[in-house]
């Protein structure tokens, strides 16, 4: 085991895109695998706990930061090799998300391309089953390659053991069992660009569009909701999305509309948006949200609503973890109030109550 070059006090702010947390006890960045098993055997050593953030940007940290050990995921690499129905792309997990896309977007391999401007790091996908624009990666996701944090020992998991859903999976529900260390998709070379979601559609003047302008329309309609990192962009400290949208049985939904209809929010059942989900039926949370009475660009001292996106929480600097997670609750209150939905956050929320 090599010592590992351990920080000590290190603030996590600097990691987040929310530029929010409070210090890390200890801190590492690991480079390899070989770095990421001397960590975790350093802090069981001293039997600390240990955290592993990536790209920090679906994450929100405590002001108090972090006990044991936080590990930053900074492992590179990326291989392309030909299967018998497609295109294999593996990417380490510690490879920038968007430049990943970017990649299989040049080299015309199809399947990813509606999550273009995600942040974040290409391991931290599977757990959350990235989603937008009519793509998860659940659907071009074969096998992912974990490290056991108990055993130390390298498996692999194929595309129906990872119990993926609605943004989850199986890594997900057991958050402190397993790290990712690499992700394998399968695309297709030459393959058609998939735009299922209507938003998209009328963005795009081809009704057959290339790769490569798929991914610019979702780059364009991402920046027009401050979805993507602009360092000039007054709402660039988030985590996105910051609610899930609910997915309700048919009985609930009809709650919600009756709902809506006494309070005047709609004048038929039909105008309330809903989507078909795998489990029942999605219904947006960003109008739940406004329909409970927050608007774009509120403000709450230095945390606040973006001015973009009703979905996303936004640090203005100057702020608080607890301020902002503060609002969410508010926010999550008075949906609850007025639709009887309770909204779940889709960021990991470390060291803070929800």
């Amino acid at each position: 085991m090599s010592e590992p070059a351990i920080a000590e006090q290190v603030p996590l702010s600097q990691y987040t895109t929310l530029e929010l947390g409070g210090p890390a006890e200890h801190f590492v960045r690991v480079a390899d695998r070989a770095a990421l098993i001397d960590a975790l055997q350093w802090a069981r050593a001293r039997t600390l706990p240990v955290q592993v953030i990536g790209g920090g940007s679906n994450v929100v940290i405590s002001d108090h930061g972090l006990p044991g050990l936080t590990v930053r995921i900074e492992t590179r690499g990326v291989t392309v090799s030909r299967a018998a129905d497609g295109v294999e792309l593996h990417a380490e997990a510690g490879e920038p998300w968007d430049g990943l896309v970017a990649r299989a977007v040049a080299d015309d391999l199809a399947g990813i391309e509606c999550l273009s401007g995600i942040p974040g790091l290409a391991g931290a996908t599977p757990i959350q089953n990235v989603g937008a624009y009519g793509q998860e990666v659940s659907q071009t996701i074969r096998r992912v390659e974990l490290l056991d944090r108990d055993s130390l020992q390298v498996s692999t998991r194929t595309h129906a053991e990872c119990g993926f859903g609605y943004r989850t999976s199986a890594f997900k529900a057991e958050p402190n069992r397993f790290i990712v260390l690499g992700v394998t998709f399968g695309l297709q070379e030459h393959g058609a660009a998939s735009v299922r979601y209507a938003e998209l559609a009328r963005a795009l003047a081809n009704p057959q569009p290339s790769l490569a302008a798929v991914r610019d329309a979702v780059l364009q309609l991402r920046r027009t909701k401050s979805m993507v990192l602009d360092p000039a962009d007054e709402n660039r400290r988030s985590v996105g999305s910051f609610f899930l949208n609910p997915v309700l049985p048919d009985s609930r939904v009809r709650d919600v509309a009756a709902r809506a209809l006494a309070a005047g929010l709609i004048q038929a059942e039909s105008e309330l948006p809903t989507f078909a989900a795998e489990s029942g039926t999605k219904i947006p949370a960003a109008w739940l949200i406004e329909r409970a009475g927050f608007t774009k660009g509120l403000r709450a001292g230095n945390v606040g609503i973006s001015s973009r996106h009703t979905l996303a929480l936004v640090h203005h600097g100057g702020g608080s973890s607890a301020k902002l997670v503060e609002l969410a609750r508010t926010i999550r209150d008075g949906v609850l109030g007025q639709f009887g939905v309770h909204l779940h956050p889709e960021p990991v929320l470390l060291g803070l109550p929800f």
